[in-house]
Protein backbone atom coordinates (compact mmCIF):
# COMPACT_ATOMS: atom_id res chain seq x y z
CA UNK A 1 0.00 0.00 0.00
CA UNK A 2 1.02 3.64 -0.19
CA UNK A 3 3.56 4.26 2.56
CA UNK A 4 1.96 7.67 3.04
CA UNK A 5 -1.33 6.31 4.29
CA UNK A 6 -0.41 3.36 6.49
CA UNK A 7 0.10 5.38 9.67
CA UNK A 8 -1.91 8.52 8.90
CA UNK A 9 -4.73 9.29 11.36
CA UNK A 10 -8.27 8.48 10.25
CA UNK A 11 -10.20 10.33 12.93
CA UNK A 12 -12.92 11.29 10.46
CA UNK A 13 -13.79 9.20 7.40
CA UNK A 14 -16.22 11.06 5.15
CA UNK A 15 -18.56 9.23 2.77
CA UNK A 16 -19.18 11.00 -0.55
CA UNK A 17 -21.65 9.47 -3.06
CA UNK A 18 -19.74 8.71 -6.25
CA UNK A 19 -22.70 9.54 -8.47
CA UNK A 20 -23.08 13.12 -7.18
CA UNK A 21 -20.82 15.58 -8.98
CA UNK A 22 -22.02 18.32 -6.62
CA UNK A 23 -20.95 16.46 -3.49
CA UNK A 24 -17.75 15.22 -5.11
CA UNK A 25 -16.92 18.85 -5.80
CA UNK A 26 -17.37 19.81 -2.14
CA UNK A 27 -15.17 17.01 -0.80
CA UNK A 28 -11.75 18.70 -1.01
CA UNK A 29 -12.91 21.68 1.09
CA UNK A 30 -14.06 19.57 4.05
CA UNK A 31 -11.80 18.88 7.03
CA UNK A 32 -11.93 15.07 7.04
CA UNK A 33 -8.75 13.02 7.47
CA UNK A 34 -9.95 10.48 4.95
CA UNK A 35 -12.62 10.57 2.26
CA UNK A 36 -14.06 7.62 0.45
CA UNK A 37 -15.88 8.12 -2.82
CA UNK A 38 -18.66 5.61 -2.57
CA UNK A 39 -19.85 3.44 -5.44
CA UNK A 40 -21.75 0.97 -3.26
CA UNK A 41 -24.76 1.68 -1.04
CA UNK A 42 -25.13 5.40 -1.80
CA UNK A 43 -25.28 4.77 -5.57
CA UNK A 44 -28.35 3.20 -7.18
CA UNK A 45 -27.86 0.09 -9.35
CA UNK A 46 -28.71 2.06 -12.49
CA UNK A 47 -25.95 4.59 -11.74
CA UNK A 48 -23.14 2.18 -10.77
CA UNK A 49 -21.30 2.20 -14.07
CA UNK A 50 -21.87 5.91 -14.72
CA UNK A 51 -20.35 6.71 -11.32
CA UNK A 52 -16.94 5.30 -12.29
CA UNK A 53 -15.79 8.12 -14.61
CA UNK A 54 -17.19 10.72 -12.21
CA UNK A 55 -15.10 9.26 -9.40
CA UNK A 56 -12.00 9.10 -11.62
CA UNK A 57 -12.43 12.75 -12.66
CA UNK A 58 -12.93 13.89 -9.08
CA UNK A 59 -9.73 12.18 -7.97
CA UNK A 60 -7.62 13.37 -10.90
CA UNK A 61 -8.93 16.90 -11.35
CA UNK A 62 -9.33 18.18 -7.78
CA UNK A 63 -6.81 19.14 -5.11
CA UNK A 64 -7.48 16.90 -2.13
CA UNK A 65 -4.62 18.25 -0.04
CA UNK A 66 -3.22 15.67 2.36
CA UNK A 67 -6.46 13.71 2.76
CA UNK A 68 -6.36 9.94 2.37
CA UNK A 69 -8.30 9.17 -0.81
CA UNK A 70 -10.23 5.90 -1.02
CA UNK A 71 -12.96 4.47 -3.24
CA UNK A 72 -15.55 2.06 -1.88
CA UNK A 73 -16.19 -0.45 -4.63
CA UNK A 74 -19.05 -2.93 -4.75
CA UNK A 75 -18.92 -6.30 -2.98
CA UNK A 76 -17.87 -9.53 -4.66
CA UNK A 77 -21.45 -10.84 -4.71
CA UNK A 78 -22.38 -8.16 -7.29
CA UNK A 79 -21.57 -7.93 -11.02
CA UNK A 80 -19.59 -4.68 -10.63
CA UNK A 81 -16.62 -5.47 -8.39
CA UNK A 82 -13.86 -6.40 -10.84
CA UNK A 83 -14.80 -3.64 -13.26
CA UNK A 84 -14.85 -1.08 -10.44
CA UNK A 85 -11.23 -1.96 -9.76
CA UNK A 86 -10.18 -2.14 -13.41
CA UNK A 87 -11.81 1.10 -14.50
CA UNK A 88 -11.31 3.26 -11.41
CA UNK A 89 -7.90 2.12 -10.18
CA UNK A 90 -6.71 1.79 -13.75
CA UNK A 91 -7.54 5.41 -14.58
CA UNK A 92 -7.44 7.43 -11.36
CA UNK A 93 -3.65 7.73 -11.09
CA UNK A 94 -1.42 7.69 -8.04
CA UNK A 95 -3.58 10.06 -5.98
CA UNK A 96 -5.98 7.18 -5.35
CA UNK A 97 -4.46 5.35 -2.42
CA UNK A 98 -7.01 2.76 -1.28
CA UNK A 99 -10.06 0.77 -2.16
CA UNK A 100 -12.64 -0.19 0.42
CA UNK A 101 -14.05 -3.68 0.03
CA UNK A 102 -17.53 -3.93 1.60
CA UNK A 103 -19.27 -6.95 3.11
CA UNK A 104 -16.09 -9.01 3.37
CA UNK A 105 -16.98 -12.50 4.51
CA UNK A 106 -13.83 -14.53 3.84
CA UNK A 107 -10.11 -14.00 3.47
CA UNK A 108 -10.39 -15.23 -0.12
CA UNK A 109 -12.30 -12.06 -1.07
CA UNK A 110 -9.38 -9.91 0.11
CA UNK A 111 -6.90 -12.14 -1.71
CA UNK A 112 -8.94 -11.84 -4.92
CA UNK A 113 -8.91 -8.04 -4.67
CA UNK A 114 -5.17 -8.08 -3.98
CA UNK A 115 -4.42 -10.23 -7.04
CA UNK A 116 -6.54 -8.10 -9.33
CA UNK A 117 -5.00 -4.90 -7.97
CA UNK A 118 -1.54 -6.25 -8.77
CA UNK A 119 -2.46 -6.74 -12.41
CA UNK A 120 -4.19 -3.35 -12.67
CA UNK A 121 -1.19 -1.58 -11.09
CA UNK A 122 1.14 -3.11 -13.68
CA UNK A 123 -1.15 -2.13 -16.55
CA UNK A 124 -1.61 1.41 -15.22
CA UNK A 125 2.07 1.97 -14.43
CA UNK A 126 1.42 2.36 -10.71
CA UNK A 127 4.05 1.37 -8.13
CA UNK A 128 3.71 -2.23 -7.04
CA UNK A 129 1.47 -2.53 -4.00
CA UNK A 130 0.48 1.14 -4.18
CA UNK A 131 -3.24 0.60 -3.53
CA UNK A 132 -4.19 -0.31 0.02
CA UNK A 133 -7.33 -2.18 1.06
CA UNK A 134 -9.87 -1.32 3.75
CA UNK A 135 -11.99 -4.31 4.72
CA UNK A 136 -15.52 -3.71 5.93
CA UNK A 137 -16.99 -6.36 8.25
CA UNK A 138 -20.78 -6.31 7.95
CA UNK A 139 -22.03 -9.89 8.32
CA UNK A 140 -22.10 -12.71 10.84
CA UNK A 141 -19.87 -14.74 8.52
CA UNK A 142 -17.41 -11.85 8.38
CA UNK A 143 -17.22 -11.73 12.18
CA UNK A 144 -16.58 -15.47 12.36
CA UNK A 145 -13.72 -15.13 9.84
CA UNK A 146 -12.39 -11.73 10.93
CA UNK A 147 -9.00 -13.03 12.11
CA UNK A 148 -8.24 -14.62 8.74
CA UNK A 149 -9.60 -11.58 6.89
CA UNK A 150 -7.34 -9.18 8.77
CA UNK A 151 -4.29 -11.35 8.00
CA UNK A 152 -5.16 -11.97 4.35
CA UNK A 153 -3.02 -9.35 2.59
CA UNK A 154 -0.13 -6.98 3.19
CA UNK A 155 -2.25 -4.34 1.43
CA UNK A 156 -4.70 -4.17 4.33
CA UNK A 157 -4.63 -0.88 6.20
CA UNK A 158 -7.91 -0.79 8.12
CA UNK A 159 -10.81 -2.92 9.22
CA UNK A 160 -14.23 -1.29 9.56
CA UNK A 161 -17.42 -2.19 11.39
CA UNK A 162 -20.56 -1.85 9.27
CA UNK A 163 -23.31 -1.75 11.93
CA UNK A 164 -26.41 -1.49 9.75
CA UNK A 165 -25.73 -4.49 7.53
CA UNK A 166 -24.41 -6.33 10.57
CA UNK A 167 -27.78 -5.87 12.29
CA UNK A 168 -29.52 -7.20 9.20
CA UNK A 169 -27.18 -10.17 8.93
CA UNK A 170 -27.78 -11.08 12.57
CA UNK A 171 -31.54 -10.71 12.00
CA UNK A 172 -31.98 -8.17 14.76
CA UNK A 173 -35.48 -6.65 14.83
CA UNK A 174 -34.12 -3.14 15.44
CA UNK A 175 -33.77 -0.79 12.46
CA UNK A 176 -31.40 1.47 14.38
CA UNK A 177 -28.19 0.06 12.94
CA UNK A 178 -26.16 -0.18 16.13
CA UNK A 179 -28.00 2.43 18.19
CA UNK A 180 -29.68 1.70 21.54
CA UNK A 181 -32.47 -0.85 21.78
CA UNK A 182 -34.84 0.40 24.50
CA UNK A 183 -35.08 -2.15 27.28
CA UNK A 184 -31.97 -4.11 26.31
CA UNK A 185 -29.67 -4.40 29.36
CA UNK A 186 -26.40 -3.15 27.96
CA UNK A 187 -24.61 -2.61 24.66
CA UNK A 188 -25.77 -5.37 22.35
CA UNK A 189 -22.99 -4.55 19.86
CA UNK A 190 -20.15 -4.71 22.39
CA UNK A 191 -18.94 -8.15 21.32
CA UNK A 192 -18.87 -7.12 17.66
CA UNK A 193 -16.93 -3.96 18.47
CA UNK A 194 -14.32 -5.76 20.54
CA UNK A 195 -14.03 -8.75 18.20
CA UNK A 196 -13.19 -6.52 15.24
CA UNK A 197 -10.85 -4.41 17.37
CA UNK A 198 -8.87 -7.43 18.54
CA UNK A 199 -8.47 -8.83 15.02
CA UNK A 200 -7.38 -5.46 13.69
CA UNK A 201 -4.85 -4.78 16.41
CA UNK A 202 -3.42 -8.30 16.18
CA UNK A 203 -2.60 -7.54 12.54
CA UNK A 204 -1.41 -3.95 13.02
CA UNK A 205 -4.43 -2.40 11.30
CA UNK A 206 -6.31 0.77 12.09
CA UNK A 207 -9.85 0.06 13.29
CA UNK A 208 -12.73 2.30 12.26
CA UNK A 209 -16.35 2.53 13.41
CA UNK A 210 -18.97 2.83 10.68
CA UNK A 211 -21.91 5.21 10.28
CA UNK A 212 -24.38 6.58 12.79
CA UNK A 213 -27.65 6.62 10.89
CA UNK A 214 -29.46 9.46 12.70
CA UNK A 215 -27.86 12.28 10.74
CA UNK A 216 -29.44 15.18 12.68
CA UNK A 217 -28.90 13.66 16.14
CA UNK A 218 -25.65 15.42 17.07
CA UNK A 219 -25.76 14.36 20.71
CA UNK A 220 -26.35 10.74 19.78
CA UNK A 221 -23.52 10.85 17.25
CA UNK A 222 -21.16 12.21 19.88
CA UNK A 223 -22.21 9.53 22.38
CA UNK A 224 -21.67 6.67 19.94
CA UNK A 225 -18.41 8.14 18.71
CA UNK A 226 -17.23 8.26 22.31
CA UNK A 227 -18.11 4.59 22.76
CA UNK A 228 -15.81 3.62 19.90
CA UNK A 229 -13.09 6.02 21.04
CA UNK A 230 -13.06 4.65 24.58
CA UNK A 231 -12.69 1.11 23.26
CA UNK A 232 -9.63 2.17 21.29
CA UNK A 233 -10.97 2.72 17.77
CA UNK A 234 -8.99 5.10 15.57
CA UNK A 235 -11.91 6.96 14.01
CA UNK A 236 -15.47 6.90 12.74
CA UNK A 237 -17.40 7.51 9.55
CA UNK A 238 -19.08 10.82 8.90
CA UNK A 239 -22.16 10.79 6.67
CA UNK A 240 -22.61 14.56 6.91
CA UNK A 241 -20.05 17.39 7.06
CA UNK A 242 -21.40 18.45 10.47
CA UNK A 243 -20.15 15.16 11.94
CA UNK A 244 -16.52 15.71 10.90
CA UNK A 245 -15.60 18.15 13.67
CA UNK A 246 -16.98 15.81 16.34
CA UNK A 247 -14.89 12.92 15.01
CA UNK A 248 -11.76 15.05 14.84
CA UNK A 249 -12.29 16.24 18.40
CA UNK A 250 -13.06 12.89 20.04
CA UNK A 251 -10.53 10.79 18.15
CA UNK A 252 -7.93 13.53 18.20
CA UNK A 253 -5.32 14.60 20.74
CA UNK A 254 -5.58 17.48 23.21
CA UNK A 255 -2.68 19.91 23.69
CA UNK A 256 -2.01 18.37 27.10
CA UNK A 257 -1.93 14.84 25.68
CA UNK A 258 0.27 15.98 22.81
CA UNK A 259 2.82 17.68 25.08
CA UNK A 260 2.93 14.68 27.39
CA UNK A 261 3.43 12.28 24.47
CA UNK A 262 6.32 14.38 23.16
CA UNK A 263 7.91 14.46 26.62
CA UNK A 264 7.57 10.67 27.00
CA UNK A 265 9.22 10.13 23.62
CA UNK A 266 12.09 12.44 24.59
CA UNK A 267 12.58 10.69 27.93
CA UNK A 268 12.49 7.23 26.40
CA UNK A 269 14.90 8.22 23.62
CA UNK A 270 17.37 9.54 26.18
CA UNK A 271 17.04 6.47 28.41
CA UNK A 272 17.63 3.98 25.60
CA UNK A 273 20.48 5.78 23.82
CA UNK A 274 22.58 7.30 26.60
CA UNK A 275 24.15 6.15 29.85
CA UNK A 276 23.18 2.57 30.75
CA UNK A 277 20.84 2.24 27.74
CA UNK A 278 17.89 1.42 29.94
CA UNK A 279 14.81 -0.16 28.38
CA UNK A 280 12.53 1.31 31.03
CA UNK A 281 12.75 4.57 32.93
CA UNK A 282 10.74 6.59 35.42
CA UNK A 283 8.73 9.46 33.97
CA UNK A 284 7.45 11.34 36.98
CA UNK A 285 5.77 8.66 39.06
CA UNK A 286 5.17 6.39 36.05
CA UNK A 287 7.37 3.68 34.57
CA UNK A 288 7.62 4.00 30.78
CA UNK A 289 9.00 1.48 28.30
CA UNK A 290 8.62 0.41 24.65
CA UNK A 291 4.87 -0.03 25.04
CA UNK A 292 4.63 3.53 26.34
CA UNK A 293 6.62 4.74 23.33
CA UNK A 294 4.15 3.12 20.91
CA UNK A 295 1.17 4.78 22.58
CA UNK A 296 2.98 8.13 22.64
CA UNK A 297 3.87 7.85 18.95
CA UNK A 298 0.22 7.42 17.99
CA UNK A 299 -0.84 10.37 20.16
CA UNK A 300 1.88 12.57 18.69
CA UNK A 301 0.95 11.56 15.15
CA UNK A 302 -2.70 12.41 15.76
CA UNK A 303 -1.75 15.75 17.25
CA UNK A 304 0.54 16.68 14.38
CA UNK A 305 -2.18 15.86 11.88
CA UNK A 306 -4.47 18.24 13.77
CA UNK A 307 -1.86 20.99 13.54
CA UNK A 308 -0.70 20.90 17.16
CA UNK A 309 2.71 22.30 18.03
CA UNK A 310 4.50 21.38 21.22
CA UNK A 311 4.08 23.94 23.97
CA UNK A 312 7.17 25.60 25.34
Amino acid sequence: MSQRTKELPRRSCLSIPGSSEKMLGKGPSLDADMVFLDMEDSVSPLEKEAARPKVVSAIRDQDWGDKIICVRINAWDTPWTAYDIIEVVGNAGERLEEIMLPKVQTAAEVVAADLLLTQVEIKAGLPSGHIGIEAQIETAQGIINVDEICAASSRLETVILGPVDMSASMQMPSLGGGTDIPGYPGDYFHYVFVRILMAGRANDLQVIDGPYVKIKDTDGFREYSRRAMELGYDGKWALHPDQIAICNELFGTSQEQFDRACAILDAYEEATTTGDHKGAVMFGDEMIDEASRKVALKLRSRGERAGLVRST
